[in-house]
């Protein structure tokens, strides 16, 4: 029988000091990961899902089970850590010299070649039938099918593009400004949590997350917040449980993500799926993508929600528009 989301035990591989594409080493790198259901005989049923910024393997649960589009009794399921994300190799996992402040440059491309090397060395898969993910997730997606054309079927990227566009950059920019002002942030090397550094990145995330018709017609009332304070509060508090420098080395990657003219190689039937309201995966932009991948089509979620109408199976009409779109394609 296959595995549920709740039964998928967390496992690691070891990749060894990984030589990144920025010249730097990652001494020690490794990718955690799990793994639901199981490869058919024909090896053509596995799903690719890299994890999110601040998000893990385990964020997806909500969206993985019997009956529903990503079913482990259908498909072998593949969830990948990021490095940086406090799971995988990061600065605050690593007992060697990259471990806080000395951790290297990694990119979107050096997360994208070890998730290769996992399925192809340690998990026998030679064929993806989806890669997918929303955010950086969706980034990771394209970006492995710009990079490995000839191994990946189809793409659905939620909410997110492959290029990390200028007004996204800046977007990033403010918040790492933020926590570098706190003095205790130190350029990385604190002796404990920047805690003012935090929240006020925390604070000023929550701005871009959502959309503007969100906070006017406080829809935060509807996620159990009374006011808005309480709601700023929350994403700050929910930043602390986060290694600063952690935080630092996925954005990195994030910022610094831009696949040129590489996106032209995809060849797997892609679905951009943006929300209209995101305000830094804009719809856009990702009309500007699709036009250059040779199979993809852009389909917009209609939502108030912002950037986060794409969280898995946080809100119920936009998830089951996904799971939709998720089931149509794998069915293509």
């Amino acid at each position: 029988m296959a595995k549920t989301a709740e039964e998928g035990a967390r496992e690691r591989f070891d990749l060894g000091d990984l030589a990144l594409e920025s010249g730097e080493v990652l001494e020690g790198a490794f990718l955690a990961y799990r793994t639901l259901g199981r490869l058919s005989p024909a090896r053509d049923n596995c799903v690719l899902m890299p994890s999110y910024y601040t998000g893990n393997d385990r964020s997806y649960d909500r969206i993985i089970g019997p009956g529903l589009a990503l079913d482990p009794e259908r498909h072998f399921i593949v969830l990948t850590n990021m490095f940086g994300n406090g799971v995988s190799a990061s600065p605050s996992t690593l007992v060697n010299s990259c471990r806080g402040a000395g951790f290297p440059r990694v990119s979107v491309g050096d997360n994208v070649v070890a998730q290769y090397r996992l399925l192809t060395e340690r998990l026998d898969v030679p064929h993806l039938a989806l890669a997918t993910g929303w955010s950086m997730g969706a980034m990771q997606s394209l970006h492995f099918a710009s990079r490995y054309p000839d191994m990946v079927e189809r793409v659905l990227a939620v909410c997110g593009n492959a290029t990390c566009w200028p007004l996204n950059q800046v977007f990033l920019e403010g918040v790492a400004a933020a926590l570098r002002a706190d003095a205790a942030y130190a350029g990385g090397r604190y002796v404990a949590p920047p805690e003012a550094g935090l929240r006020a990145f925390g604070r000023v995330y929550a701005g871009w997350a959502y959309s503007a018709a969100f906070f006017r017609d406080r829809l935060y009332e509807g996620l159990g917040y009374p006011d808005l304070e309480a709601f700023l509060v929350e994403w700050e508090e929910d930043h602390l449980a986060h290694d600063a420098n952690d935080l630092m080395a996925v954005l990195h990657a994030w910022r610094h993500a831009d696949p040129g003219t590489a996106l032209g190689a995809i060849t797997a039937r892609t679905v951009l799926m943006p929300c209209d309201t995101d305000t830094y995966f804009t719809v856009a932009e990702a009309e500007m993508e699709a036009s250059v991948i040779g199979r993809a089509r852009v389909r917009p979620l209609v939502s108030p929600y912002g950037h986060c109408a794409g969280a898995p199976g946080r809100f119920a009409a936009e998830s089951r528009e996904i799971a939709l779109e998720t089931a149509r394609l794998l069915a293509a």
